[in-house]
C-alpha cells in the first residue's frame, strides 16, 4: 500500500525522450525575427500596464513573454555541460536584457504618466519570498518541460515568477533618473534568472538526462563552485530584505495596536494617522480642541508599553495644522476638513438627541405634577416622540403621552384630560394613552 502511494510521486515513467527535452528548449533560446518583437511587444504592455497601475495588463504581457528560453538554457546546459548552448543562451540572455531595458526605458521617456503606482513599487524591494517563488516556479516549469502530460504549466510559471515586470521597472528607473527603482527591480530580476537556472540544473541533473560533453572533474568541481557561489550571493541580499520586511510588518501591528487604544482623547477626532515602518515615524492628525501639550508627552511615554520605545511620534493638532502647511497639499486640506465637518455635524446631531430627550423628561414631569394636582390618583406619565405608521411608510411624528391610573376613567375624563394636554403643549398631534394599573 506505501509503495502504491509513493509511486504516485515518481516522475521517470512520465519523462519525455532526452531529445525532445534539449530540443524544446534549445528552440525557446533564440532572441530573433518573430521571437524578438514578441519580446518588444511585450514589454510595451507590461510597461503600460504598469504606467496606469493595471496588474491585469501586467499578467497578459507576462503570458506572451519568451524571456523564460534562455535562462531555462542555461540551467540545461550547465546540466547537460553544452558549452556551446551555454555560450547561445547567455548571448541570447544578453540581447533579451538589452532590448527589455532599452524598449521599457523609451516608453517611460516618452509617457506623459510617471507616478511609481503600487505595481511599479511592488518590484523595487525583493526579498526571500522572491527567491522561493522564482525557485518553485523555475521548478515547476522544467518539470513541465521534461514531461509528456504537460498541461498549461507553463503559462502560470511566467506570471509566477514575473520576469517582465522588473525589468521595466527598471527602465523605468533609468527614465525617471531614480535608481534605487532600477536597483531594486533589476535585483529581483537577477534573483528570477539564477533560481529558475537554478531550479532547471537541479532537475536537469535529477532526470539524469545524458552530458553532451563528459565533464572534466575539476572543471565540473569549480563550475559547481562557481554556480553555488552566485547562488549564496544572489540569496543573501534577499535574506536581509525579507527580515526587514517581517519587522516593520511587526511594527505596523503594534503602531496600530497603540493608535486605537491609547490615541484618544476628549472632544478630538483622528483625522488622519500615518505610519512609517522603515523610518519608525508614527504620525497623528487630530481635529478638534486643542490637545495640552503634557497629554501629548503622557501619550508618547505608553510607546514603551507597545515596545515601540525607538519610534518618533508626531501629533499634529486640527487646523492649527492645516494652516501650518502653507496649502502645499490643498486636496488632504479640503479631505480633512470634510472628515471633521462630519464628525461635527454627527456631534450635533446627538447633541440634539440628548437635547429633546431631556426636555421631553422635563415636560412629564411638569404634567404629571399639574394633572396630580387635579387627578390624585394618577400614578405615573411619560411622553415620547414616535411615528405614525402605515404599511411600511412613516406618515408623520406624533406625540405619545401615557397615563398611568389606579381607577377607571370615563370617556368625559379622558376627554378632558386630552383637551387639557393638548392645550398645554400646544400642540394637536398628540395621542393620549390611558392605562389602569393593578
Amino acid at each position: 500500500m506505501a509503495n502504491r502511494f509513493f509511486d504516485k510521486f515518481r516522475l521517470l515513467h512520465e519523462k519525455e525522450e532526452a531529445t525532445v527535452i534539449i530540443d524544446n528548449i534549445d528552440k525557446g533560446v533564440e532572441f530573433k525575427g518573430t521571437n524578438l518583437w514578441i519580446l518588444i511587444f511585450a514589454i510595451f504592455i507590461a510597461s503600460l500596464g504598469l504606467n496606469v497601475n493595471s496588474t491585469a495588463v501586467v499578467i497578459g504581457a507576462m503570458l506572451i513573454s519568451p524571456l523564460m528560453g534562455p535562462i531555462m538554457g542555461i540551467g540545461l546546459s550547465v546540466g547537460i555541460n553544452d558549452l556551446s548552448l551555454l555560450r547561445k543562451s547567455m548571448y541570447n540572455y544578453l540581447v533579451a536584457i538589452f532590448t527589455a531595458l532599452a524598449t521599457s526605458t523609451i516608453f517611460f521617456l516618452i509617457s506623459p504618466l510617471n507616478d511609481a503606482h503600487s505595481e511599479i513599487l511592488a518590484r523595487t524591494s525583493p526579498t526571500i519570498y522572491d527567491v522561493l517563488i522564482a525557485l518553485f516556479g523555475g521548478l515547476a516549469g522544467i518539470l513541465a518541460t521534461g514531461s509528456k502530460q504537460k498541461g498549461n504549466v507553463i503559462p502560470g510559471v511566467a506570471i509566477a515568477t514575473a520576469l517582465m515586470p522588473p525589468l521595466c521597472t527598471a527602465g523605468y528607473g533609468l527614465a525617471t533618473l531614480q535608481f534605487y527603482y532600477f536597483i531594486g527591480a533589476f535585483y529581483l530580476f537577477i534573483i528570477n534568472t539564477v533560481f529558475i537556472a537554478l531550479a532547471t540544473f537541479v532537475t536537469v541533473r535529477l532526470l539524469h538526462l545524458p552530458y553532451r560533453q563528459l565533464p572534466d572533474k575539476n572543471a565540473d568541481t569549480k563550475a559547481k563552485q562557481i554556480i553555488w557561489a552566485i547562488v549564496i550571493i544572489t540569496l543573501l541580499p534577499s535574506l536581509y530584505f525579507g527580515y526587514d520586511i517581517v519587522i516593520q510588518d511587526k511594527f505596523t501591528k503594534r503602531a496600530n495596536l497603540f493608535i486605537e487604544t491609547q490615541a484618544n482623547f476628549p472632544n478630538d477626532y483622528l483625522l488622519n494617522k500615518k505610519i512609517d515602518a522603515k523610518n519608525k515615524l508614527i504620525t497623528l492628525t487630530f481635529g478638534g480642541q486643542e490637545i495640552p501639550e503634557k497629554q501629548v508627552v503622557l501619550l508618547k511615554n505608553k510607546l514603551k508599553l507597545f515596545d515601540l520605545q525607538n519610534a518618533s511620534l508626531e501629533v499634529h493638532q486640527g487646523f492649527a495644522y492645516l494652516e501650518a502647511t502653507n496649502s502645499k497639499d490643498d486636496e488632504q486640506i479640503k479631505q480633512l476638513n470634510l472628515i471633521l465637518k462630519s464628525k461635527q455635524a454627527q456631534v450635533e446631531q446627538l447633541q440634539g438627541r440628548l437635547d429633546s430627550t431631556s426636555d421631553l423628561q422635563k415636560t412629564a414631569v411638569r404634567i404629571y405634577s399639574e394633572l396630580k394636582v387635579q387627578f390624585p390618583d394618577l400614578v405615573t406619565a411619560a411622553i415620547s416622540h414616535s411615528g405614525l405608521v402605515t404599511g411600511e411608510q412613516t406618515i408623520q411624528q406624533v406625540l405619545i403621552v401615557v397615563l398611568n391610573f389606579s381607577k377607571n376613567k370615563n370617556l368625559q375624563e379622558k376627554k378632558k384630560i386630552e383637551d387639557w394636554i393638548k392645550v398645554r403643549l400646544q400642540q394637536n398631534d398628540i395621542d393620549v394613552i390611558f392605562r389602569k394599573t393593578d
